[in-house]
């Protein structure tokens, strides 16, 4: 099973759509995709029609009930989407309290990993949405994953957010002695605008080895997707972002692909 995490400390730059995206993507091949919210706004949660405001059995039970973390609790709080292969844990508004309620408390930091251990024969994949700030919340998606994935907007005010991203990387690689592995992916990308393109330029120049080398595009068919609360690719498979996610998708696996080569390589001068 491998594990993406969606994540940017500033919010609006197209997270939860990059979520949706590639899991369908990654279902339409066949594999078993699990959809996780970590967002206390359930943007993710409401794209596939459920309210964050009643969802009873969510992820926040994964917290609440830590100490006692089963397939059992994990079936409970698993949902079937409207699209076959991609499954999903839904978010609820008490993901608003951890931050609260987790002061003074240990172990709170693995919970995910700790949870998504027992689901690693159930998924190839999951894809982890989280909210655009640090906290509890983001420090268990980026335990967890396997690859971080960064949307970033191009444009200027954007940059600036993804500075603080970097940054907060940084500071768990000190204190994990481990750097996460990132892909920074331009989105809403606008070629008819200087300061798109610009800004695309800025991010390929700043951040060379970890950009993905293509963009997505701005593009009205993700929110008609998103009305309909389908996978893109399933509203609009010709569209132009749908193919960019398809060019991501692809890349994302090769990278993946090219990551397990290098540890059987080590493995065997072992």
């Amino acid at each position: 099973m491998v594990v993406w995490t969606v994540a940017n400390q500033k919010g609006g730059v197209g997270k939860t759509t990059t979520t949706v995206a590639l899991a369908g993507l990654a279902a339409e091949q066949g594999q078993r995709v699990l959809l996780l919210d970590l967002d206390p706004h359930g943007s993710l949660t409401s794209y596939f029609r459920q309210d964050p405001d009643t969802l009873e059995n969510s992820s926040f039970k994964l917290f609440s009930e830590r100490q006692d973390l089963s397939l059992a609790l994990l079936d409970r709080l698993i949902l079937p989407s409207v699209y076959p292969g991609v499954d999903m844990i839904g978010a609820g508004t008490a993901l608003a309290t951890l931050e609260r309620r987790a002061v003074g408390q240990d172990g709170l930091g693995l919970v995910v990993k700790r949870a998504l251990a027992l689901l690693q024969q159930q998924y190839e994949l999951v894809v982890i949405d989280t909210p655009p700030l640090l906290g509890v919340l983001l420090v268990n998606a980026l335990a967890a994953c396997h690859q971080l994935l960064i949307p970033v907007q191009t444009e200027f005010l954007a940059l600036k957010g993804l500075e603080r991203m970097i940054h907060t990387l940084k500071m768990m690689a000190r204190s994990r002695q481990y750097e996460t592995r990132y892909t920074i992916v331009p989105v809403m990308f606008d070629k008819r605008t200087h300061a798109s393109v610009s800004s695309l330029q800025a991010l390929r120049h700043d951040y060379s080895e970890n950009i993905w080398p293509g963009r997505i595009p701005i593009d009205t068919k993700l929110r008609d997707a998103s009305r309909q609360g389908l996978p893109p690719h399933a509203q609009a498979p010709d569209s132009r972002a749908v193919q960019a996610y398809r060019s991501l998708f692809k890349y994302l696996q090769q990278q993946q692909s090219d990551s397990a080569t290098r540890v059987q390589a080590v493995g065997a001068e072992r």
